[in-house]
């Protein structure tokens, strides 16, 4: 039991919920997220499930998209709708102004870390010091926002909005960010998580259907391979002979013709082996993905 569920979060679960539903679904210790996704959201949680789980960091760092509703008029001091209200506004925001506005926000980008968030200050949650009224300091990242376009109009203020971004983007920010922008004051009042790499929601499965899957013995249906979930990594052959495996395998290094790479998919034949890295046409094994025969 390896490989990647993506699962269909849905709204009022933390993404450690999921884990742990994930845990006593497969009957396996070894499981965890790749990249959070706040409770009040939902979409798609990929959940690393055995090896797989030394995947993360190449998984999480794939670009995300999303769908959000915004909504002006208020700011809340969480961004999104479960928080208290801030600061108020009654300025009516248009779809010209929301449109006209929204370019600026594309590229590269700052943002403050939202306090209500799972980010670290001196190896304590933002969030829990946060509600215990403890001080933080002001942390900021640099993210980008690769497209940002508007969906449609759905109420009075309230507007859905699609988002593609890297990672480590925090959407509520982006749209009280926008409101401010305009002068009307905002916040993320719905966020759907529709895809993250190349795993879209026609991917997941939910809590439900993975219970279901489990009890009919057909889980494995669910499970994305290893070297499906990395297919975003360019794919490096050494053919098929077995003593080239077997000193990769052993850590030595293989000359090959390729452009240098911190990340390369690395097959022996039809057999993926692991994740390898690339520097003056030296390939070495970074994590391996296979067993080791007897020769």
């Amino acid at each position: 039991m390896e490989g990647v569920i993506a699962v269909l979060k849905p709204p009022g679960l933390t993404s450690s919920d999921v884990v742990t539903d994930i845990r006593r679904i497969c009957g396996i210790k070894r499981v965890g997220h790749a990249g959070t996704l706040d409770p009040g959201a939902a979409g798609v949680l990929l959940i690393c499930v055995g090896r797989a789980t030394r995947l993360f960091d190449y998984i999480v760092d794939r670009n995300k998209t999303y769908l959000a509703e915004i909504t002006f008029g208020a700011e809340t001091d969480t961004q999104d709708s479960y928080g208290k209200v801030i600061e108020k506004s009654e300025k009516v925001v248009t779809p010209d102004m929301l449109k006209t506005v929204l370019k600026d926000f594309e590229g590269e980008i700052e943002q403050v870390v939202p306090i209500y968030s799972a980010a670290n200050q001196n190896g304590v949650k933002l969030y829990k010091l946060a509600r215990a009224g403890k001080p933080i300091d002001e942390k900021r990242r640099k993210v980008t926002i690769l497209s940002l376009d508007y969906i449609s109009q759905i109420g009075e203020n309230r507007f859905l909005i699609k988002i593609c971004c890297t990672k480590g983007t925090y959407i509520r920010t982006l749209c009280s960010d926008i409101g401010r922008a305009l002068g009307a004051f905002a916040h993320m009042s719905f966020l759907l998580r529709t895809a993250s790499g190349n795993i879209d929601l026609n991917s997941t499965y939910s809590i439900e259907e993975l219970r279901t899957l489990s009890e009919q013995g057909r889980l494995f249906e669910a499970i994305i391979p290893c070297e499906d979930a990395l297919s975003h990594l360019k794919k490096v052959n050494v053919g098929d002979d077995q003593k080239t495996r077997t000193r990769l395998l052993n850590g030595l290094m293989h000359r090959c013709r390729c452009g240098d790479s911190e990340a390369v998919r690395v097959y022996c034949g039809d057999e993926f082996i692991g994740i390898g890295a690339i520097r003056h046409s030296e390939l070495k094994l970074k994590l391996t993905l296979c067993g080791v025969r007897d020769e």
